[in-house]
């Protein structure tokens, strides 16, 4: 046994995941660990009159993830643990509020820590997969957000079944979401919609019907709020050497749950991306039918063609366009480094007054991750976007993210 594991099977022991440890070889030896060190520096700078100064703070983040191995036989057992730190290097006077750390009620501004433990424990049975506890996942229903110094936890059961070939089926229900800069779980609202829920279910599949053709069906209910219906399709179409063409079609409807109030939504978006070499040149369309916008998790990520680093463009009636270009350097023998650029339009937002609301947004991504040497796995991304908006906040943000990730065993 690796000298490592004994640690993995204190932290899975101690959950009360890991009774089968002591007996089950395979439960430690087929496990691994990696930790993470996240330094995360945000900025947000508020461009239109009357608005407060900036957000600004810097914090760095642990990120200490441990995944077991399962017991042998027809039915296997095994438990996952997650532990997350957050520490406060600078927050100043008045700039809290960037959701890389907690508020301070008492101060106004932001506190000095925080930390998470998420304990999952699992059952595998053929290719089937149940998870209970902790989670951390995306699908096109419902999908954590990681775009912080912590990620976004749910707690409820996760199931994966992959029986039939070129089949993937996933469902689950999930009863609490613990955000991004929070140690407490609380109950479900919908973003833009509102209410409290303490329950949401999901099921769909997604199926491969030739190797460059997956249609996917999926629903999700946040009872008594709101049920939403996905249905997409993805194709690549390649031209031969490194040209190909990825088609990636959504539509969304969603409507009221329960007696909360009543809801309309219809969501489409199309996003063609044509690559070549090192270069991805990508068009999308998004449009919002009915009376309302289009309902998500808050907190979580919407599947939204157009939801980007700030705005989802999921406005009541808005229609937005996106041109985006991709560069991996790998081409010119930097492998490692690639680059994005963005820019998001949209218009016809519904604002119950005479002019319609009117948005745009710019993002460009540059991003280096070591890929030889003592430093490997170490990652430096800046990520800066410009907002203007004649309906929301004019922002002007940068983002500085430096990590690295180490595998303990």
């Amino acid at each position: 046994m690796h000298p490592n594991t004994h640690l993995a099977a204190a932290l899975l022991a101690g959950s009360g995941l890991g009774w089968p440890l002591l007996a089950q070889a395979e439960l430690i030896d087929d496990s691994h660990a990696s930790l993470e060190l996240r330094n995360f520096y945000f900025n947000r700078d508020f461009r239109q009159t009357g608005a407060r100064d900036k957000a600004e703070e810097w914090a760095q983040g642990f990120l200490l993830r441990v995944e077991s191995g399962f017991t042998k036989g027809p039915v296997g057992f095994g438990g996952d643990a997650i532990g997350l730190l957050g520490v406060k290097l600078d927050s100043g006077d008045g700039t809290a509020g960037t959701g890389l750390l907690p508020a301070d009620l008492g101060s106004g501004g932001s506190q000095d820590e925080y930390s998470k433990l998420g304990l999952t424990g699992k059952v595998k049975v053929s290719n089937s997969l149940l998870k209970a506890g902790a989670l951390h996942f995306k699908s096109p229903i419902v999908s954590a957000n990681d775009s912080r110094l912590l990620p976004q936890l749910f707690r409820g059961a996760l199931l994966n079944v992959q029986e039939i070939e070129n089949l993937t089926l996933q469902g689950g229900r999930l009863d609490r979401i613990k955000l991004n800069s929070s140690s407490d779980y609380q109950e479900f609202s919908a973003n833009r919609i509102g209410g409290r829920s303490d329950a949401f279910t999901f099921a769909g599949g997604d199926h491969r019907i030739t190797p460059a053709l997956t249609t996917s069906l999926h629903y999700g209910q946040l009872e008594d709020i709101y049920a939403q219906t996905f249905v997409g399709l993805t194709h690549n179409l390649a031209f031969g050497g490194t040209q190909s063409l990825k088609s990636d079609l959504r539509y969304a409807r969603s409507r009221e749950d329960g007696s909360f109030r009543e809801l309309d939504n219809e969501a489409f978006g199309a996003l063609f991306t044509w690559r070549i070499d090192g270069h991805a040149l990508g068009a999308g369309y998004q449009k919002m039918a009915g009376d309302d916008p289009f309902p998500y998790l808050a907190g979580s990520d919407p599947f939204l063609v157009n939801f980007v680093q700030i705005g989802d463009f999921a406005n009541t009636g808005e229609r937005s366009w996106q041109l985006r270009y991709d560069y991996d350097f790998a081409s010119l023998g930097v492998p490692g480094l690639t680059f994005m650029s963005r820019y998001v339009s949209g218009d016809k937002v519904q604002l119950g007054a005479p002019n319609d609301g009117e948005e745009w947004e710019r993002d460009t991504d540059i991003t280096y991750v070591i890929q030889s040497g003592p430093l490997k796995n170490l990652g430096l991304k800046w990520r800066n976007a410009t907002v203007r908006s004649n309906f929301s906040n004019d922002l002007d943000e940068n983002r500085l993210i430096l990590s690295y990730s180490l595998a303990l065993w």
